[in-house]
This record gives structure tokens, C-alpha cells and sequence, in this order.
């Protein structure tokens, strides 16, 4: 009998996939890396073919983890960065590249290349805007599509296929041109909650006003976890699953990082308002949950049917949390390489330090973490990173202190997001944290103190597969609609409550926080 799923996760830097039975439980899990090339500061670019590879590595490898057979896998769905896939109208790859090697025909999530196409976004004034906290990222779809059409128009023309991510491997799986209502109305400006979702007028106005038609992309959105057909016998084969294997309408990672920890709270509507999904690895996304919409200025949203049905989501971020941790490391020199074993180190010696001085440590030193722009709650792709408080000590123990104080900051823009989100009428006090943040102490202890919030750190080894498991098992058949298997697969977690000492500390520490936005508004001021 065919009892289980399979839920693939592509990430910046990997493709990790998973096999789950009906209770959510993780019964195989393997992983794959994937390329990233940067021809250009701020430039960042995958190979969509290498990224199906990987895929299909890792879920070859997940199965044989678990010792399923092919035949007992009966769903999978994908979730993925939200990277903007271009192909050519033959389906062959097409470069996004300046350097025009062929491969490179996927441009990552976190490249900023189109800041000036996002400022003219803005510019418009157009009520899409509205639906996006006002400003317009160049995180998100439609100004890379302008600046694709501006700087490389001989590839604008000849492209005919555009997706995100998590719908090319939709594509790649079912070969439907079915896009999902989380990718669309998330990062396209599609407006899932009118009759027709697409403005026409929006993208005549910004010099792409072909964009639907060139990219193939549908008239209107598919829902999360619409059973889109069996997989094609070519990716069945290349997956190692059987052919009658059902493909569910994909989301983003992030999202089904949510899906996975806020499944379960959305039995509760007049509560679910109190909780916030914290998905949280090389960059930070904030996910809160309401049945009515709540604009927020800074915070992208709302969106409708996003994460589940009849919901809507808004979504605050920090474009740089683990990668900035990973560049105090490399930055200050004293490490070495900026991986597991180093941050443990410094993890370590962070407590010991604190047992001699408190949460007093460095207490002179800070930091805010805008080393990649703030994406919320001011919205300012151009806002830089700051470092008060420096000395010419080079020690270890120094780039101790500084990545303490960088850990601080980071959960210190939490509580900044958390505080516009309360403005909107939001009543956030506990956080769901997953991502690789779970397995920094530091961090989990600080997004507790720094924020006042009850922190829940997820029972399930993998919250975000575990989402994405939650839609191929509504897929499948498993349960009548994605809220039943978001409660049926829930895993429970580990509360960790906030500590009235330490949030002392840092109720001053946000006020200098604060202040330091200020500062920096008034520098730069002086400089226009």
C-alpha cells in the first residue's frame, strides 16, 4: 500500500529531500549541493539543470535511507528559494547571465542586481504595491524580469518559459504549466484574493507589459497541494519513484517552513494571530498568520492563500542573519573558515566569556545587521550594516564579543519587525523557530530575551520537509485538505520561556538599536 510521501527542499546552497509517512514522522532524509556563480557584485546565479541533479540525488538517496520502495511513495511536492528560472521557448536553459555562459539560466533569490528596477516598482504608485508593504524588493520577481528585458534584451526575446523555482521542479516532475498561488502572488504581484489576479496595467507600466504571455505563465494561480497529474516517466525514472506517483502544487521554502511549525495553530483563527513562524538559516523570514488582511508598511503582504486556505500572511525578513554570522567570521580573520566546527567554537568560548562577565559582555559594542540591506520593516535594499564600538584588539576573544553583539542585533531586528507587526494588530508572543538557527544556542536563547516571546523549537527533525511532506500527503489523498494534514502531521516542540533579567538588557539594548537607525538616516543625510 502506498502510505508515504516524499517532500524535496531547495535551499541556496542544497537540495535536500525527505521520505514521510501520515503522521509527519521523517523516515529517510539525504542532501545535495548546488552551485552558486557571481559574475558581478550582487550578482547571484544557479544552473536549474544541476538543481534537478540534485534533486534527484537527494531523494534517490532519501529513499534508500528509508527503505521504501518506489511504490509506496504516493505523493511529492516541492518547495524552493523563491529563484527566477528563464528558459528558452524550445524549454532549454537560457542565460540570465553577463557573462552569457548558457548554464546560468536561474537567478537566486538573495542577487540584487535589479535595485534600480524595484525603485521604479515603487515609483509607480500602483495599488499592487499595497500587497507587498508598499515598497517593492528586488528580492522579487518582477523587477529581475525588467532588468532581464533592459540589459539583456536579446535573451528577453528569446525566452518562453519563466517560473520560480519550486514551479520549474513542478514543471520538470508533471510537465503542467501550472504555477502555485504561493510563488505568484508572493513574488509576481499576483493578486490571488481579486477575480483577475494579473495588472496588466502594472507591468505595461514598468516596460514589460508582455510578461505573462513570454514567460507561458497561466491566467490564473493553482492552489497549494492541487494534485497537477502523476509524474512524467522520465523524472519518475530519474527520481527512482514510480510513474503513479501524484505531483502536489509546490511553495516557497520558507512558507512551508511555516506550513511545518503553524499547521497545527490554524485549527485556532482567534489565536493564530499570536503566533509567529521564525524560518531561520542564511537569511530570516518571518511568517505571521490572520483570517483577515492586515497591511503592515515594511512587511511584504498581505497575501491571500499563501501558506493555507482562506489565511492571509505577511511576511517580514532580514536578508542576512546566518551569511552575516558566516562574514564576521571570514571578515575578522581570527577563525578561519566560517564553518560548523568554528561557530561551535566561538559558541563555546561566547558562553564561557558570560560566565565572567554576564550579558554585559562587550556591552559597548553594536551592531546593526544590515550588511545586505534591511528588507523589513524599512523596506531600503540600500541600508548598510554598523559597527560601534571597535578596538584594535585582534583576538579570538575579540571576534567573540563581535559576533555576540552581531547575534544580539540580529535578534534585535526580530523584536523591530515584531513591534511593526503589532502596529497592524497583530499579538505576537510566541515565536516557532526552524532552520539552521535551531542549532545555534545563542540564538535561541536571544530570540526568546531580546523579544519577550515564548520561543518553540520544532520536535520534527526538519520542519520545512515536514511542511512540504504536509502538502504531497493532502496531495495523495492522505488527508481531505492541507489545514487537516497541517494538524494531522504535526510534530509538537520544546518551549523555551524568555528571561526577565536578560530582557532588561535588552530593552536598552533596543533603545541604542533604535537610536543607531537614526544615526544612520542622519549620516546619510549629510551626505546627499
Amino acid at each position: 500500500m502506498a502510505d508515504l510521501v516524499a517532500a524535496v527542499d531547495v535551499g541556496t546552497s542544497s537540495a535536500r529531500a525527505g521520505i514521510l509517512d501520515r503522521a509527519g514522522r521523517l523516515l529517510g532524509r539525504a542532501e545535495q549541493p548546488i552551485e552558486i556563480n557571481r559574475p558581478q557584485a550582487d550578482h547571484a546565479e544557479h544552473d536549474s539543470e544541476q538543481i534537478w541533479d540534485a534533486v534527484c540525488a537527494a531523494l534517490r538517496g532519501a529513499v534508500k535511507q528509508s527503505g521504501a520502495a518506489a511504490a509506496d511513495i504516493a505523493g511529492i511536492s516541492y518547495d524552493a528559494t523563491c529563484s527566477l528560472v528563464v528558459r528558452a521557448k524550445d524549454g532549454a536553459p537560457l542565460s540570465v547571465s553577463t557573462s552569457g555562459e548558457k548554464r546560468w539560466d536561474t537567478i537566486v533569490w538573495l542577487d540584487h542586481r535589479a535595485i534600480a528596477e524595484a525603485q521604479e516598482c515603487t515609483a509607480t504608485g500602483h495599488r499592487v504595491l499595497d500587497y507587498v508593504g508598499g515598497i517593492m524588493s528586488p528580492e522579487m520577481e518582477t523587477p529581475k524580469l525588467m532588468w532581464l528585458n533592459r540589459h539583456l534584451p536579446e535573451r528577453w526575446s528569446e525566452a518562453g518559459y519563466f517560473f520560480d523555482l519550486a514551479d520549474y521542479l513542478t514543471w520538470k516532475s508533471a510537465g503542467t504549466l501550472d504555477r502555485s498561488q504561493c510563488t505568484l502572488t508572493c513574488k509576481w504581484t499576483y493578486l490571488a484574493h481579486e477575480s483577475v489576479g494579473w495588472q496588466s496595467d502594472f507591468f505595461r507600466s514598468v516596460g514589460i507589459p508582455d510578461m505573462v504571455e513570454r514567460g507561458n505563465l497561466p491566467a490564473s494561480a493553482s492552489p497549494i497541494a492541487k494534485d497537477i497529474g502523476p509524474l512524467q516517466p522520465a523524472a519518475a525514472a530519474a527520481l527512482g519513484l514510480d510513474p503513479s506517483c501524484r505531483v502536489g502544487v509546490g511553495l516557497i521554502d520558507a512558507h512551508a517552513g511555516a506550513l511545518g511549525v503553524l499547521g497545527a495553530a490554524a485549527q485556532n483563527p482567534d489565536t493564530i494571530d499570536h503566533h509567529l513562524g521564525l524560518i531561520a538559516g542564511t537569511s530570516s523570514c518571518m511568517m505571521a498568520l490572520s483570517p483577515k488582511a492586515r497591511p503592515t508598511p515594511g512587511v511584504w503582504g498581505p497575501y491571500y492563500g499563501v501558506v493555507l486556505p482562506d489565511y492571509w500572511m505577511n511576511e517580514g525578513g532580514q536578508s542576512a542573519t546566518g551569511a552575516l554570522l558566516d562574514h564576521i567570521i571570514s571578515w575578522h580573520g581570527a577563525a578561519g573558515e566560517p564553518d560548523g566546527a568554528t561557530h561551535r567554537a566561538i559558541t563555546e568560548r561566547i558562553m564561557q566569556l558570560r560566565e565572567a562577565e554576564g550579558l554585559d559582555l562587550a556591552g559597548r559594542l553594536h551592531v546593526l545587521p544590515d550588511f545586505h540591506g534591511n528588507r523589513s520593516p524599512l523596506a531600503d535594499p540600500n541600508a548598510v550594516g554598523v559597527v560601534s564600538g571597535l578596538t584594535l584588539d585582534a583576538s579570538f576573544d575579540s571576534l567573540c564579543r563581535l559576533y555576540w553583539r552581531t547575534a544580539v542585533a540580529i535578534a534585535l531586528g526580530v523584536r523591530h519587525i515584531l513591534d511593526a507587526l503589532s502596529d497592524s494588530g497583530y499579538s505576537i508572543d510566541t515565536l516557532h523557530v526552524t532552520g539552521g538557527h535551531t542549532k545555534n544556542p545563542i540564538l535561541m536563547e536571544l530570540y526568546a530575551d531580546a523579544t519577550g516571546c515564548t520561543v518553540v523549537e520544532p520536535a520534527a527533525e526538519d520542519a520545512v520537509l515536514l511542511g512540504t511532506g504536509m502538502v504531497a500527503a493532502a496531495t495523495a489523498g492522505f488527508y481531505p485538505d492541507l489545514a487537516a494534514a497541517g494538524h494531522g502531521m504535526y510534530q509538537g516542540g520544546r518551549e523555551r520561556a524568555a528571561n526577565a533579567d536578560a530582557m532588561r538588557r535588552f530593552e536598552r539594548d533596543y533603545h541604542a538599536f533604535l537610536a543607531m537607525h537614526e544615526q544612520r538616516r542622519a549620516l546619510d543625510a549629510l551626505m546627499q
